[in-house]
């Protein structure tokens, strides 16, 4: 071979090795300063999360919280989000995350049927909570998020990531109640616990899809609704059908979570993770703020349902009742018994403290 040929194969392999060398710093440069992350062979890590809530009341409760994740997640994941019942029923939530049919879940424990001895503490559990905020501090200061975590690290498949608070439970009803004698034979949609306990006044809990509340209630399936707040009722469109509101409130907060499929939930980079857990922060104050003005506001100035109350002296029998109720349920698991003494001792704390913990 010539030095000529020698050299100019020379040539044209540094040539190639700095054309690859250019692509590849190139890339990196790219990746670097804008361009989202992609995996070559799977492309972005894509989720779908069911919530409990009808897409009216979920353009609130989460659809915020999913859009701004996958805005900050620059391609790199994905969340699809459904509604009540759009995969599979509220009610089979559970074993479809836990089977990785869906990847994430917002509920409450009991609506979807965790098969955990603290479910019954998700949703509405009378009178643990007089305001929102009061759910947060339990979990975060007063030992629920370990109990929380304890109870699901027993179960397969299933992460527990965090609870918030939603609104305050009242009843909407089509005839008004005015005492505790009026609830007897009413059938109400409602969350399990709320309705386990209301039923010994005569209340019927119903079950039906989140989406046929509305047809139940105009074609008298349903009496009413034991599911929520002011702020939902008018959301969703039930204050225009139900004619009165029962001010009397059973719990000052709905107790809610975020869950995820354990395989799922190991796929995702500890960084993405982190942000998921930023937004569902985020989503838990977004919640509090909207609530809490909505109720006030909607209870003065409303116009679509009739202010009903049942007097005081009766309603003491009910929050008598309730410490029945609670000491029912602490005797049901040692972990349970740890909990119900965790909302007497806040409970304590509170009514010492008094305004403005409590009045």
């Amino acid at each position: 071979m010539t030095n000529d040929s020698k050299t100019s194969k020379l040539l044209a392999s540094r040539r190639d090795f700095l054309r690859r060398a250019g692509a590849g710093s190139a890339a990196l440069a790219t990746g670097t300063l804008a361009a989202p992350y992609v995996n070559a062979q799977s492309g972005p890590i894509r989720w779908r999360l069911q919530t409990y809530s009808g897409a009216p009341l979920g353009a609130h409760v989460i659809k915020p919280q999913i859009d701004a994740f996958n805005t900050a997640a620059n391609g790199e994941m994905v969340i699809d989000l459904y509604y009540a019942d759009q995969l599979v029923p509220t009610s089979e939530l559970f074993r479809a995350l836990q089977n990785g049919t869906i990847d994430a879940v917002q509920s409450d424990d009991a609506t979807m049927a965790s098969p955990v001895d603290i479910a019954v503490f998700g949703g509405y559990f009378p009178f643990s909570t007089r305001y929102s905020l009061d759910l947060p501090v339990l979990f975060n200061q007063y030992g629920l998020n370990e109990i929380w975590a304890e109870a699901y690290g027993e179960v397969r498949g299933v992460e527990w990531l965090s609870a918030g608070a939603w609104d305050p439970l009242h009843i909407f009803t089509k005839d008004p109640i005015r005492s505790l004698a009026d609830m007897r034979g009413k059938r109400v949609f409602g969350v399990p616990t709320a309705g386990r306990f209301l039923s010994r006044y005569g209340l019927i809990p119903v079950t039906v899809p989140w989406d046929d509340v509305e047809v139940a209630l105009q074609t008298g399936e349903l009496d009413g609704v034991a599911w929520c707040g002011f702020t939902e009722a008018y959301e969703v469109g039930w204050a225009d059908i139900c004619n009165y509101a029962l001010s009397n409130n059973v719990t000052g907060a709905w107790c809610g979570s975020y869950f995820a499929n354990t395989d799922s939930w190991n796929r995702v980079p500890p960084h993405l993770q982190e942000l998921f857990r930023i937004t569902i922060d985020q989503s838990h104050y977004y919640r509090q703020v909207w609530y809490w003005g909505g109720e006030a506001k909607l209870r003065v100035e409303g116009d679509k349902m009739e202010l009903t109350s049942i007097p005081q002296e009766e309603w003491n029998q009910v929050v008598r009742d309730a410490e029945e109720f609670w000491d029912e349920i602490a005797a049901s698991s040692e972990r349970a018994g740890r909990v119900v003494q965790i909302f007497k001792d806040y409970s304590e704390v509170m009514e010492k403290a008094g305004v403005p913990y409590r009045y």
